[in-house]
């Protein structure tokens, strides 16, 4: 078979089985929300409302109906990409939540990934640099311990140092109440700031937004520092790195310039699929420094039973999550010639 071919084919699999993986995940979010504790109806009414108000609105709700025929019709609502109305929030489209709610997410999620991968490939290649020095140790140890770190913990030391103690960043929410925030272009504070050459809010926007990304950031970065240090360790080994010393290149010249290239490609991959992962993953963040975002907007919808905003919230992370895998398989299988045969 071709090149061209076995990628063509290798593509094309891969997008069959996309509505497959797409309707497993509607499928558990429906049946594991339903299987929880908790009625959604008492969370609305409360648990002392008469039984005959609980039912009336269980009625509207269709929450009355057999399980397997809600399943159904909330199957037929998704092939015409409706996701219902909030339950708690009357009225509310679920897209218009998930349209309101996801710019914070997504540019708290653009800033964390630049804080890991940045720490992550900076503390990996100091550690690979130097191996069974201690700076090799210090860079497993850092790779360890911030992969291991409650995000919850993390964020309220954080914010004990550098926000109480030594007031350098602001607490809580995504701009101060008082200012006017940035002309909606995008959705993004930092990048609408600048499209409309409004400095003020530029910088005030980054300066709330340093403190939560870097704490994602920062616990993020232990995976990337694990790979590059593991992938550049037996790079800096291979043959063709000791020919260049053997040339006399400067060993600085052959970690940057030969070793360090390759280490960063299995990045490629990981970088891709944490930075999906990173935008449904962000529900502690944005609730510990009670960021605007659509994770803590998920948060909210979970604890008030609101089942069409879960859902919904949730097959949009997870749709995100299917797209980012296609795309860098695609990607690996075209730099790869193994993936795709």
């Amino acid at each position: 078979m071709s090149r061209s071919k076995a990628l063509g084919y290798y593509i094309t699999t891969r997008l069959l089985l996309a509505p497959l993986q797409i309707l497993t995940i509607v499928t558990l979010v429906f049946l594991l929300l339903r299987a929880t504790p908790g009625d959604p109806v008492d969370a609305i009414l409360g648990g002392r409302a008469p039984e005959s108000a609980k039912n009336e609105l269980r009625t509207q709700l269709g929450l009355d109906l057999p399980l397997w025929m809600q399943y159904f019709r909330y199957l037929g609502n998704l092939l015409v990409f409706d996701m219902g109305e909030s339950i708690t929030s009357r009225g509310e489209k679920v897209w218009k939540i998930i349209w309101d709610y996801f710019p914070a997410t997504a540019e708290l999620a653009i800033f964390g990934i630049v804080f890991a991968v940045v720490i992550g490939i900076g503390v990996g290649t100091l550690a690979a640099s130097r191996p069974g020095t201690k700076l090799d140790l210090g860079g497993r140890l850092f790779g360890t311990i911030t992969y291991a770190m409650p995000m919850f913990w993390a964020g309220m030391i954080l914010q004990l140092i550098f926000a109480v103690w030594l007031g350098w960043f602001p607490l809580g929410t995504r701009f101060p109440a008082t200012a006017t925030a940035p002309t909606t272009l995008t959705g993004l504070y930092t990048i609408d700031s600048l499209l409309t050459f409004n400095f003020g809010s530029f910088f005030t926007a980054i300066q709330y937004i340093i403190l939560p990304s870097f704490t994602l950031g920062l616990l993020l970065s232990g995976i990337f520092e694990r790979i590059v240090r593991v992938n550049l360790t037996q790079t800096m080994q291979s043959d063709y790195v000791e020919a260049a010393r053997a040339r006399g290149i400067q060993e600085r010249k052959i970690l940057i310039s030969h070793a360090l290239r390759n280490a960063l490609i299995p990045v490629i991959t990981v970088l891709g699929l944490t930075f999906a992962s990173l935008l449904g993953g962000a529900v502690l963040t944005e609730v510990t420094f009670s960021w605007p975002g659509l994770a803590n907007r998920l948060f909210q919808g979970i604890s008030e039973r609101d089942y069409p905003t879960v859902q919904g919230i949730m097959i949009f992370f997870g749709t995100i999550v299917v797209i980012a895998s296609i795309l860098i398989d695609i990607l690996n299988a075209y730099v790869d010639p193994r993936i795709r045969y």
